[in-house]
């Protein structure tokens, strides 16, 4: 398999994917991607010898079946030859009988072990493919900017990463491997058919157009309602794990019922789907055996006149029923194999539509390392938007502001006023729109993201840890990291002392995304893991707001000491936590409405005062008051 076939073939433009479910999109792709379908091709023949080894034996194992039915004509003449000859022509016989029988098993052994090697062969193709597939998909999804995963569901991409990705790895063994086993056996019997009778070779042909029609289109109606299941049974988990998740709540406000009411309904929904499914596939599988008995009637019944009268022998009508009991499985199949066409058209259409695009955050071709000398920040004019078409929708506005190590800057605002995407410009998580972001005058598009996100470390409110001990949490960043780093960074997050308490320490498992710590510890381990990358720029995204007054004072005390070494922007609701800051911006709006100490601020008497004697205030809420939201797209805080 070449790189070519699995990196970008038609770049597309980083926004979101089809929001079109499944089931639908399935049953409206009526024509089949026959692009889609050769380049799926085209990685499993570049597995050259598997597929070699594959098609060959496929052709070997449907040449011997065919061999069969011959054989036991044969056989079935050397009997009756048995019952109406001598003594001596019936020894003959007999020895022509075992000679037969022995060479029905000598190829039904040789077609068994060939199949076997088909089968093995194109599994190992489809698991070859699966595992390249797998990893340009999940490479693919680690490249995509936050503006994509930001339009799209965890889920969704979940699902085109396996279910679709598995729909287009069974392609070789149930798509292209079935299709010459179908040819080589039906071109095969019809042509060694055709040699002994045309009439019987028509009719013992007749029930093929019909069963392989009637087969392919009950396929691709019950792929089309087993994806519709799966969609009624999801419904079903997410109601299930909602549930479970918010069970004191439904208990605290007896919702049991209500619950229950939900819950039943979706079941019924799949219960309708599920009845159809079965309904489908038992009249389907009748009417197609009965045509079948309807065919082997008619050969039976004109194949026994011609026997009758002298025209064939009575092994050559057996001949032409086993010839018609080995077709009817593969005929049957041609169901499957249109739906395996279909499904590899449909899954492969999903799946490379992650695989496909196009980052929007891109390092150029030529960009080099960043290099620090002062560790200088500067915003000049930055504008942002998510819109990028659109003035009218501006996060950000004309933001400008310098800071060098052992500086820090402050910066408060609304709800929705653009203060987080002002740390995720930094890092490079977004483009601005206008304007540059620099480091010692080197604009961070021009620079590798890897040493910026190096230099750039943000800790954000919603401190995501991994199932994993704590230590292996802290040092994420830098797996091969020594004790003492990841003590002296937990010890500055205030969490080392905790930690010790612990039987296992720094070996304790955190729970499944840190459930087993509160939520003021979970953010004290993320600082700790910011820390330990020792960045030149650190931002606190409100990434103490769940964490009490006294101890977010001792963390200061202890970041204190490294301030030298590093700028440091805080971005935060409470005013405690920055009032100490060099220099402090009001953001509203997407616009710095003001800026100054806090000492300067508070002089001027503006929303910075306002907020100020607020949170002054005992027993009021001590948040930012709200003004008008601007859209933000769930990154500001």
């Amino acid at each position: 398999m070449t790189s070519a076939d699995i990196d970008v073939r038609a770049p597309v433009v980083e926004e979101g994917l089809s929001q079109t479910p499944r089931a639908q999109q399935f049953e409206y792709g009526k024509k089949l991607e026959v692009k889609l379908l050769l380049r799926i091709g085209r990685m499993g023949f570049a597995h050259t010898g598997r597929i070699s080894v594959a098609l060959a034996a496929t052709v070997a194992a449907s040449i011997f079946q065919l061999f069969i039915p011959r054989y036991v004509g044969d056989a079935v003449d050397y009997a009756q030859g048995l019952l109406v000859t001598g003594i001596e022509s019936a020894e003959n016989a007999e020895s022509a009988l075992w000679s037969t029988a022995f060479m029905i098993i000598f190829f039904s052994v040789l077609r068994g072990l060939f199949t076997m090697l088909q089968n093995y062969q194109g599994e190992a193709i489809g698991h070859c493919i699966g595992y390249e597939l797998r990893l340009a998909f999940y490479e693919k999804v680690q490249s995509l900017s936050f503006g994509f995963h930001d339009k799209v569901h965890t889920g969704d991409l979940i699902t085109r990463g396996m279910l679709d990705l598995e729909g287009v790895r069974m392609f070789i063994s149930t798509g292209v491997v079935r299709l010459v086993m179908l040819i080589i056996l039906i071109g095969g019997a019809t042509i060694l058919m055709l040699k002994t009778d045309l009439t019987l070779t028509l009719l013992a042909l007749s029930f093929v157009p019909f069963v392989g029609w009637r087969s392919a289109i009950a396929r691709l109606k019950l792929r089309w309602m087993w994806l519709l299941m799966q969609e009624r049974l999801g419904v079903i988990t997410r109601l299930m794990e909602e549930n479970l998740t918010g069970i004191r709540v439904v208990r605290a406000f007896t919702g049991q019922t209500h619950e229950l009411r939900l819950f039943d309904k979706a079941s019924v929904e799949a219960l309708k789907v599920a009845l159809t499914r079965v309904r489908v596939r038992v009249s389907s599988t009748t009417i197609m055996s009965f045509a079948f008995f309807v065919a082997m009637t008619l050969v039976l019944w004109i194949g026994g006149l011609k026997v009758i009268d002298g025209q064939i022998s009575v092994g050559r009508l057996a001949e032409f029923l086993a010839f018609m009991t080995i077709l009817q499985m593969p005929v049957r199949q041609i169901g499957m194999l249109v739906n395996s066409f279909a499904r590899a058209s449909t899954c492969g259409a999903r799946l490379f539509e992650v695989i496909d695009r196009q980052p929007r955050i891109l390092e150029k071709p030529n960009a080099s390392e960043l290099v620090v000398s002062k560790g200088i920040l500067k915003f000049e004019n930055v504008d942002f938007s998510f819109a990028r078409e659109s003035n009218d929708s501006r996060i950000l506005s004309e933001i400008n502001f310098s800071l060098g190590p052992g500086e820090t800057l402050g910066i408060v605002g609304p709800p929705g006023s653009g203060k987080s995407t002002i740390a995720h410009l930094i890092p490079r998580f977004y483009d601005v729109v206008n304007g540059y972001i620099s480091i010692d005058g080197q604009d961070i598009r021009d620079v590798t993201l890897a040493s910026l996100r190096q230099f750039v470390s943000v800790v954000q409110q919603d401190s995501f840890l991994f199932t994993a001990s704590i230590e292996n949490n802290i040092a994420y960043g830098d797996p091969w990291s020594d004790d003492r780093r990841i003590t002296a960074a937990n010890r500055s997050a205030q969490l080392h002392d905790y930690v010790t308490q612990l039987p296992l320490g720094y070996g304790t498992l955190i729970g499944e995304r840190g459930v087993s710590l509160s939520g003021g510890q979970r953010q004290r381990l993320s600082i700790a893991r910011g820390l330990m990358l020792q960045p030149g720029v650190l931002v606190f995204d409100d990434s103490t707001a769940s964490v009490d007054a006294a101890t977010e004072q001792r963390i200061r005390a202890s970041l204190q000491k490294d301030n030298s070494k590093r700028a440091t922007i805080i971005i935060s609701h409470r005013l405690s936590s920055l009032m100490h800051a060099d220099e402090i911006l009001f953001i509203d709006k997407g616009k710095v409405v003001e800026r100054g100490t806090h000492k300067t601020l508070m002089a001027l008497g503006g929303r910075y005062q306002e907020l100020h004697k607020l949170q002054s205030q005992p027993g009021l809420d001590h948040g930012v008051p709200a003004g008008p939201r601007s859209k933000d797209n769930n990154v500001n805080s």
